[in-house]
């Protein structure tokens, strides 16, 4: 495994928020798949802006101690379903739902077993809507410390504040809340389409481990 102190682990995650895609725009990276499954983590959960405010978009997973590329997603619930109608809802008037919105249908129609294998797969989706150029690998094994590297696997959270800062961009809902920093990065595409990426670029490198 070839490392320095410019490379960066970072979790799997489900549509990530826009911090972590800034650091796969910048960095090379590493995508943790050997860890333990760590509950109300971005590993299968996302926050969108809704016209009720950000609310969490949570994939089922089967209750089981196991490495992260064996979590199995679970059967009982219709998330994808409900999922959907729910980015629908929160995007549909968005000036770039209806340009992107075919790219990630087929991942709410398509049953999936494993979580770690949904999360590549819509990641890799992004990267190419982003058009970013990444260099990613995946871990071999699991270690605890990882010296001489930037190791964010557990920073970038949901009630973790990293010190990321970012650039404000037009959101749908800005005049009911605000701006809504570090959304999913499906916040961004739907909202900037092809200039999503020139926030990417503009946004501070800030790193905390």
């Amino acid at each position: 495994m070839l490392e320095d102190n410019n490379t960066v682990f970072l979790s799997s995650a489900y549509l990530a928020p826009i911090e972590y895609y800034e650091k796969l725009a910048h960095f090379p990276v590493f995508i943790e798949q050997h860890d333990n499954y760590i509950k109300q983590t971005y590993r299968n959960r996302c926050l969108i802006a809704s016209a009720s405010g950000v609310i969490p978009l949570t994939i089922p997973v089967e209750k089981a101690k196991c490495p992260m590329r064996d979590v199995r997603i679970s059967t009982h619930e219709n998330w994808q379903t409900m999922h959907w109608r729910a980015i629908e809802a929160a995007y549909n008037s968005s000036p770039f739902f209806e340009y992107y919105k075919d790219d990630f249908l087929p991942f709410y129609q398509k049953k999936w077993d494993f979580l770690f294998d949904f999360n590549t797969k819509i990641q890799a989706k992004v990267i190419e809507l982003l058009d970013i150029d990444t260099n990613i690998r995946f871990t071999s094994e699991y270690n605890a410390v990882l010296p001489e590297t930037i190791d964010l696997r557990e920073a970038i959270h949901p009630k973790k504040n990293t010190g990321f800062s970012q650039k404000p961009y037009y959101q749908i809902f800005s005049e009911k809340f605000g701006f809504l920093p570090n959304l999913s990065i499906i916040d961004l595409l739907f909202n900037m389409g092809n200039e999503a990426v020139f926030s990417l670029n503009s946004s501070p490198t800030l790193l905390q481990s």
